[in-house]
């Protein structure tokens, strides 16, 4: 075998091919999704522990869920700089010092625990933060070398291995809170460092495409692309966007407040705990056939059907305050997010060209996890002022527009295609 063939098999299509490839995009998916695995194990660990640790090492309890908070907002501070990283070295070389971060991010926290360092510990979840922005983009590497057909289906994989992360993250929490005497739970944020470690053993095997090189002058634009202010003025990518933004940020608003509702309500912690684990399961189960859906009716179909589910569980819980209101909410809401989210991030994979993957991408992934962050730290504020009843109300507006987008982009497609 030549070298140069034997470079083709290691880093993916040759620089003046199509780039497309379905073999290697599934061999690509199976990998992230293992990587996924372990990387969604770190936020998982943080929103079960944070609240918990930050009440024991807080001197004031209404910073108790400070750290939970810092890891959002790490992880929308995060998006520009991976996908700067991703543009300039690629995707592979990226993850690796991505999950490098959540090794350290493990450690920093562990010994904020150990040392009784309230500030410490929420540097290492806000680090942690920084390593879910690389976690995060493993949805868009599914789908550089899949064909349109296939990409749907790459991404519904990866956020797949999300429903293995879920049960990961909480076992890890079970197993390790006590294995360091005298510091409960600094184990297991010491396991979750262990986690991101194992993880670079998965994501090196990526096989990632080689970063575009630039073209000869007069036959297109340079390696950067168009401008990104150019991209994200497109109607599409404003729809796309917006879609994603509502899905996951309405989800993370609904999810952060529930827990602190069902307790409120006079529900014993137990409930609580166990209707976010069957959230959890509802958000990703449904991830091993929504790619298909999304083949078969469209991404705007799926995304709009996405939306319509997170504004049913809203008015589920507006219905009453028993566990049957609180779980059903939370369940619909997790499948809502699963179509939504998905279909908006695969509708995002039509606003770029390959040499523009990575800002277009890391733009969408900062104003969509921004919007995450501005709900995790506003809910629980919001459910203090006004109550479970006001946050489920907020839920309506936003969807309406969102809906609307959706709908004229599906229109518009229809009348083009005719």
């Amino acid at each position: 075998m030549t070298t140069t063939g034997a470079s083709r098999m290691r880093d993916g299509p040759a620089p003046g091919g199509p780039g497309i490839d379905d073999g290697l995009a599934r061999r690509n998916a199976v990998v992230l999704a293992g990587a996924q695995a372990l990387g969604g194990a770190n936020p998982a660990i943080i929103i079960s522990l944070g609240g918990i640790v930050g009440q024991q090492l807080a001197e004031n309890d209404a910073l108790a869920t400070l750290p939970v908070s810092l890891l959002n907002l790490g992880l929308a501070l995060g998006t520009i700089p991976a996908a700067l990283v991703m543009r300039r070295f690629g995707r592979r070389t990226g993850y690796v010092l991505g999950a490098t971060i959540g090794v350290v991010a493990g450690a920093i926290a562990t010994l904020g625990i150990a040392r009784e360092a309230f500030l410490l510990f929420c540097l290492g979840t806000f680090v942690a933060g920084f390593y879910g922005a690389y976690v995060q983009s493993y949805r868009f590497a599914a789908a550089d070398t899949a064909s349109p057909a296939f990409k749907a289906r790459a991404i519904s994989w990866v956020m797949a291995g999300g429903l293995v992360a879920g049960v990961v993250g909480p076992q890890v929490v079970i197993l390790t809170r006590e294995a360091i005497p005298g510091a409960p739970f600094a184990g297991s944020f010491l396991a979750q460092g262990g986690l991101a470690l194992l993880s670079i053993l998965v994501i090196s095997q990526l096989r990632t495409p080689p970063v575009p090189p630039p073209r000869p002058a007069g036959e297109g634009p340079a390696r950067a692309g168009r401008p990104l202010r150019t991209i994200v003025r497109q109607g599409r990518f404003v729809i796309a966007v917006c879609a994603g933004l509502v899905s996951y940020g309405l989800m993370s608003f609904l999810m952060t407040a529930a827990p602190l509702a069902m307790v409120g309500c006079g529900l014993p912690i137990e409930t609580a705990a166990l209707g976010i684990s069957w959230h959890i399961l509802a958000m990703f189960g449904p991830a091993f056939f929504t790619g298909r859906l999304i083949e078969r009716f469209g991404k705007e179909t799926i995304t709009a059907i996405g939306l319509v589910m997170i504004a049913v569980a809203a008015a589920i819980n507006l219905g009453g305050l028993t566990v049957a209101h609180f779980w059903g909410g939370l369940i619909l809401l997790g499948v809502g997010w699963n179509f939504g989210f998905i279909g908006a991030t695969a509708m995002v994979t039509d606003c770029h060209r390959p040499e523009e993957r990575a800002k277009v991408q890391g733009a969408n992934d900062f104003l969509v996890f921004g919007s995450v962050a501005i709900a995790s730290f506003s809910a629980g504020k919001l459910l203090d002022v006004g109550g479970w009843e006001t946050l489920n109300w907020l839920v309506f507006p936003p969807i309406a527009v969102a809906l609307a987008l959706v709908a004229l982009q599906a229109r518009d497609k229809r009348l083009s295609a005719a």
